[in-house]
């Protein structure tokens, strides 16, 4: 079975296992651990942010990052489909008792002209906009890539407006490799960058936050709150570790087999559009057939997807999906 759900799925290389298992640790509740603190400081220097903290899951560092840069009753200005708002089961209502302002976008990006016409007035009608959230790849836009001058300006309307700026990063590295840009070049313009290792990254568990030094004790806390102190976690950190060593570069690979099956699926039969492939994520819309029929149908020939929507269904290459793969999912196509 040829798994293109996501890029959740992989398992870890066999180099990555060695890196686990030779992994020193301690308690990073109680005093540390070295390779987890390793990890941390070496994330902070190279996106230039104060400090990182690890977390099990790139929800819990999304759900932190709104909770210490909000106070109950404020707002969140997001995009309607992003990942802190659709796909974190309702957190920022149940961990913050925040309420989101959902925006329009092109495939998932907002602008900061839409930024600033949805910031609230100081009125006690209103909830208080406190802060801005974007997602990079969006997930929902068919892994598309904000550009670093529309970011600049989202965080020239934030600074103007007294809002912090959270990035949701899940796939940032995705982004990174597409356009050239540096790491450093993303710190300085936000208040906090979560990262996740266990999507085309291949980590088995493990999400990073970056933010600014005055938010890091609050970060800590509320992590120990929600159940996100562990203990001898370096061994999870150590995977982290490999990935950022030797994981990076080949996302390349991924991006150009998603491109090459997006262009393989556009003349399949039953898909009336596929979106733009810009990283690893092949969105498909179809026509004469539900999500449900077309997923079955490949599922019978080995492949399986996810539907995405009313009409779409998601396809997601990564590290496990290799070359042999592509040829004989290009074969079923034909």
């Amino acid at each position: 079975m040829i798994d293109l759900r996501s890029d959740t799925i992989t398992k870890p290389t066999p180099g990555m296992l060695d890196a686990m298992m030779s992994a020193e640790v301690g308690d990073d509740v109680f005093d540390g651990d070295p390779t987890t603190s390793l990890l941390q400081n070496r994330l902070a220097e190279m996106f230039r942010m104060d400090k990182a903290l690890f977390f099990p899951s790139g929800t819990m560092a999304n759900q932190v990052a709104l909770r210490i840069q909000t106070n109950p009753q404020d707002e969140v200005i997001c995009h309607k489909h992003s990942h802190i708002y659709l796909y974190e089961g309702g957190g920022m209502a149940a961990n913050s008792q925040l309420s989101p302002k959902l925006l329009e976008g092109d495939r998932g990006r907002i602008t900061a002209e839409t930024v600033d016409a949805s910031i609230n007035s100081d009125d006690i009608h209103y909830p208080k906009s406190s802060l801005v959230g974007i997602e990079n790849t969006m997930n929902r836009g068919g892994g598309s890539i904000y550009s670093l001058e529309e970011i600049m300006k989202i965080r020239k309307v934030c600074d103007e407006n007294g809002l912090n700026l959270h990035m949701d990063g899940a796939r940032l590295f995705n982004a990174l490799v597409e356009t050239g840009e540096n790491p450093d070049e993303y710190g300085p313009l936000f208040d906090t960058i979560s990262i996740c290792f266990s999507k085309g990254l291949g980590a088995p568990i493990g999400s990073v936050l970056l933010m600014k030094r005055e938010l890091y004790p609050k970060a800590l806390r509320v992590r120990k709150m929600m159940g996100g102190g562990m203990r001898q976690v370096g061994y999870l950190a150590a995977a982290c570790l490999y990935a950022l060593d030797h994981h990076i570069d080949r996302l390349k690979e991924d991006h150009r087999r998603a491109r090459i099956l997006g262009e393989a699926l556009s003349k399949s039969q039953y898909v009336q559009n596929v979106l733009p492939v810009d990283t690893n994520i092949v969105i498909v819309e179809l026509n004469g057939i539900t999500p449900a029929d077309y997923l079955e149908t490949l599922a019978k020939k080995g492949v399986k997807a996810v539907a995405f929507g009313a009409n779409a269904v998601r396809f997601v290459t990564h590290l496990d999906f290799g070359d042999n793969d592509l040829e004989i999912i290009l074969t079923l196509l034909k």
